[in-house]
């Protein structure tokens, strides 16, 4: 049987009480989707709604490879937007879990209890779990079996806020996400404005935008391989 990884993508379609359209950024989403497909890993996505997935306007014309590939992919498009509910799916079934940003998922995911209880399993049973982007926006309320935030004293990264600020949306998040993680214990680790970062701490692996998400990927793969999660087919 062929091993899987769990995305979890927002359900959230609209910008706070801006009413601008937002959702899943979809580079963030393709890039780590194929890297694992290729790898021989499947993938199944799941939501805290379910069913269609709202995209992020603004990340859907692209000439990223993988964006393109994506949107001829049927097969694909069909499971991203037939996604399950995070309350119909369980860690048992997967070998790790990706949290794909877009800033839906500030409004969303720290606030889905499915998804907490979600990630704690996935947590407990030593698989890894990544995020890029505003995707650690769904960590920032997961414990550990001492309940401690799995942040805590540990590497992370995020969209920080001063690229939140460089794009003028600081004023309108419900919180900005470094702080929030910083204020979690987390010691944070960045790179330049848009540039490109990515870090592990053991299970954990986040990365701060979305040309992070080819890094955060390989990290996932790299930490599948050093906890033995994979099958020797796919390591």
């Amino acid at each position: 049987m062929t091993q899987k990884i769990l995305f979890v993508v927002t359900s959230t379609d609209k910008f706070g009480t801006t009413g601008e359209p937002t959702g899943m950024h979809y580079e963030e989403m393709t890039t780590p989707y194929y890297y694992f497909k290729e790898r021989g890993l499947d993938v199944d996505f799941a939501s805290r709604d379910g069913g269609e997935t709202p995209l992020d306007p603004g990340s859907i014309e692209t000439d990223a490879q993988s964006v393109v590939e994506f949107k001829e992919d049927k097969s694909a498009l069909n499971k991203l937007h037939n996604a399950k509910k995070t309350s119909q799916v369980s860690a048992d079934d997967y070998i790790g879990v990706y949290l794909p940003g877009g800033h839906g998922t500030m409004w969303d995911l720290p606030d889905d209890d499915n998804l907490k209880t979600l990630l704690e399993m996935f947590w407990a049973q030593g698989k890894p779990v990544g995020a890029v982007c505003h995707g650690p926006a769904g960590l920032v309320k997961v414990t550990d079996q001492n309940g401690d935030p799995i942040v805590k004293g540990r590497t992370v990264n995020c969209f920080t806020d001063a690229e939140e600020k460089h794009i003028e949306k600081d004023g309108d998040m419900p919180f900005l996400l470094e702080t929030r993680l910083k204020e979690l214990g987390g010691r944070f680790e960045n790179a330049g404005i848009f540039e490109t970062c990515s870090v592990r701490d053991g299970q954990l692996v986040t990365g701060q935008n979305p040309p992070s998400a080819l890094g955060v990927a390989e990290k996932i793969y790299d930490a599948l391989k050093e906890l033995s999660l994979l099958d020797k087919q796919a390591a």
